[in-house]
This record gives C-alpha cells, sequence and structure tokens, in this order.
C-alpha cells in the first residue's frame, strides 16, 4: 500500500499534464493499485494491462519475446504501450508515454535464475531502460514487489519530470542501471 510519501509522490504524478499506458508482466503490479488508490488516476492512466501469461504477451507484442524477462522485451512492451497511449491519448496537445515492466520475483518455486527487474518508459523517441538484479532470499514476494513497484513510480514521475528518489528500499548492494 503507499505510504504518506508515496502518495504525496502519485498526486504529483496525478497534477502533472501527461497521462501514460502502464504495462506490468505481474512485477510491479503495486505501482497500478498504488495509481488508482490516490485520488486523480483518471487524469493520469489512459490505459493498465497486464499481460501475465506468456500466450497473452505474444499477442499484445504481435511476436514471442526471446526471453520475458529482459530489457529488450521490457522496450517493446513500452513502444507497444506508447502506440496505444497515442490511440487512446485524449488530443496531440497532452503529452502521452508508455511504461512497462517485466520482472523475476520470488515465487512459490525454486528460481533459477536472478531475481531482477526491467523498467522501460517510451516517449516516442529512444526507449529508456533501467534495471536492477535483487539480492536472492532478502526480501519476501510483497518486499520484492515494492521495490519493483517503486522502480515503476519513479520511472513514471522522471518521465513526467518530477524529483524522484523513492525507491528507497533497495539494499546497498543492488544498484539500478540504464540500459538500451
Amino acid at each position: 500500500m503507499a505510504t504518506p510519501s508515496h502518495t504525496d509522490f502519485i498526486a504529483a504524478i496525478h497534477r502533472s499534464p501527461s497521462m501514460a499506458v502502464v504495462v506490468v508482466t505481474g512485477g510491479g503490479s503495486q505501482a497500478l493499485a498504488d495509481l488508482f488508490v490516490v485520488p486523480g488516476a483518471s487524469r493520469t492512466v489512459l490505459e493498465a494491462l497486464v499481460p501475465y501469461s506468456d500466450r497473452s504477451m505474444h499477442e499484445f507484442l504481435g511476436h514471442e519475446p526471446e526471453q520475458a524477462v529482459s530489457a529488450e522485451t521490457a522496450a517493446a512492451l513500452a513502444r507497444k504501450a506508447y502506440e496505444r497511449a497515442l490511440a487512446l491519448g485524449p488530443d496531440g496537445d497532452v503529452p502521452v508515454l508508455g511504461i512497462a515492466c517485466t520482472a523475476a520475483l520470488v515465487t512459490d518455486r525454486p528460481r533459477k535464475g536472478e531475481h531482477r527487474a526491467h523498467v522501460a518508459v517510451c516517449r516516442g523517441g529512444p526507449v529508456e531502460v533501467r534495471s536492477v538484479t535483487l539480492k536472492k532470499n532478502a526480501r519476501d514476494r510483497a518486499g520484492e514487489e515494492r521495490v519493483v513497484a517503486d522502480l515503476v513510480l519513479s520511472a513514471m514521475g522522471r518521465a513526467f519530470g518530477l524529483d524522484t528518489g523513492m525507491c528507497d528500499a533497495l539494499l546497498p548492494s543492488e544498484e539500478v542501471w540504464r540500459e538500451l
């Protein structure tokens, strides 16, 4: 759930003149709840999608991604989200963007690979992707979800021109880096 500092930050996002289509593939879904629990989401969110199954992601992208959780897939999802934002936006005077997140988080079975997330933003030009590898066994699912949701919200705020820095749940060994 959104903390008071999250609520203030999200309220600032909602006051922004920009609008977005937000796509998350499971991980990062808390960001959607956070956006909708703060009044004003209808001024920000054009559409929120969760293409969770392989088939759903394939249908949304129009092709099967080489790897579901990757910077490339996050970028492709953000480009598709941007296309939807252009189609759904009110008019040409309202800036729109596509935001997407792919993540592999704690699950109910052992995960062979890294716990990681990739968050991408598309505004029509090059796509910006920020990624993080989370320390395994350091958090439960809710804890990892909070980190990823904060990354999604920070990306949205940054794209809307806001001062960010709300992802304070990262451990000292975890660093967000830019890709693509």
